[in-house]
């Protein structure tokens, strides 16, 4: 009588056991389903030492996961958890749990591309960059004071600001790339397809560096079709050459900071030192970053 109660106390307890391991494993699997059918991905930072605990709790901050300790359950029951990798992953709503531990133990670290077309300015990289998600516009504004790069380029830096020296071109960054590497990387470019290669041409010219990237960013706002540029690039030259006022719009442009399709009489009184209507000579700086064709015609007018 003893043996049997006991048998039944067992046979109850182990179905107790199994039923609530069953249990446990769908809640666990819900909760491990992808949050979403659709939605944008984002990139999350691992930091090397995080642990298992700390990583669930940052997918779930993120909105990723449903529930942290659920996750923590499977990297402890699958041994994943010893496997995370320290890094920046690309993950989406439409994984799951699961799919993105696996994608972290693995080391799959991505990368995105930045196209910066000619003539944009600083700010508006900004938001080409942003949209990568790389950095916010504000981490990228941030991060381009020239100090950002001094002493790891060859040439001379501008003390103000880098407008003008970021190349437009279509750069691939690692995931785990901050706004600051992304500067010195575009600013390195103009290094090695412009300063350096022309670095005779450059000593010899009448202007200083810094004034042919300027002239080479009026020349891009202002320039409709390739053509015009070697011809624009001459007009700007030539009225530098007689101590003419350049009276280029896009310096107006520049001034009023924003872009309207039709200047007034009025908008080209604005003070500013960027006026070329009112002051003679080249602005202070760049308007914009000139792409490479600019800057040979701005060089070889």
């Amino acid at each position: 009588m003893k043996n049997r109660r006991s048998r039944t106390v067992a046979v109850i307890l182990a179905v107790l056991i199994v039923g609530g391991a069953l249990a446990l494993g769908h809640w666990c699997r819900a909760q491990l389903a992808p949050v979403a059918t659709s939605g944008q991905s984002q990139i999350v930072r691992i930091e090397r030492g995080a642990g298992a605990s700390r990583i669930a709790r940052q997918l779930e901050a993120a909105n990723l996961i449903r529930s942290a300790p659920a996750l923590e359950l499977y990297l402890a029951y699958s041994g994943l958890g010893r496997k995370l990798k320290a890094g920046a992953f690309e993950l989406a709503p439409t994984m799951s749990g699961v799919e993105m531990v696996e994608r972290i133990a693995a080391g799959q670290t991505g990368s995105r591309k930045i196209t910066v077309p000619e003539g944009l300015r600083l700010e508006e990289i900004a938001e080409r960059v942003a949209d990568t998600g790389l950095a916010t516009a504000d981490e990228f504004i941030a991060a381009a004071p020239p100090e950002t790069v001094a002493g790891q380029v060859e040439f001379d830096l501008p003390k103000s600001s880098l407008e003008g020296y970021l190349l437009p071109e279509t750069y691939e960054f690692a995931l785990d790339t901050d706004a600051r590497q992304i500067v010195l990387r575009m600013v390195r470019e103009l290094e090695r397809e412009f300063v350096t290669p022309n670095a005779e041409a450059i000593a010899a010219s009448k202007l200083k560096l810094h004034e042919i990237i300027a002239l080479a960013s009026l020349v891009e706002r202002e320039a409709r079709v390739a053509d015009e540029r070697a011809t624009i690039a001459g007009v700007l030259t030539n009225r530098l050459d007689i101590g003419m006022k350049l009276q280029c719009d896009a310096t107006v442009q520049y001034a009023l900071d924003e872009h309207k399709p039709r200047l007034t009489f009025n908008d080209l009184k604005v003070e500013s030192p960027y006026n070329t209507y009112l002051h003679k000579g080249l602005p202070p700086g760049p308007i914009a970053a000139p792409g490479l064709a600019c800057l040979e015609a701005a060089l070889h007018p």
